[in-house]
């Protein structure tokens, strides 16, 4: 059986700079993206969205081909598409399909 992929948890900051600074200086990860709203910073085994409370949601996101089972799909300007569902204890949970996928 292939398991599926944990793509990034995404943790909610007050300030995006401020945390992106934090995160870099302590541990060894890489900027993949960063604007005034939220970052994306990889790590070797997974990725850390940080993310403003009133832009995104908390939440982990799990990597589908297919998101037409869990509902209509958003475009992102990464390139990525997703659908935010929650699981049966109300956690986000977004499907997310990746642009080369």
């Amino acid at each position: 059986m292939k398991l599926d992929k944990i793509h990034h948890t995404a943790i909610q900051v007050r300030n995006i700079s401020e945390s992106v600074s934090w995160y870099t200086e302590n541990f060894s990860c890489k900027i993949e993206y960063q604007d005034n709203t939220w970052a994306m910073l990889k790590f070797a085994n997974t990725s850390l969205a940080l993310v403003l409370p009133d832009q995104h949601p908390y939440h982990f996101a799990i990597i589908k081909n297919d998101l037409s089972v869990y509902g209509s799909a958003s475009e992102h300007r990464d390139g990525t598409s997703s659908v935010y569902i929650k699981d049966t204890d109300g956690n986000n949970v977004e499907i997310l399909k990746l642009p080369d996928n």
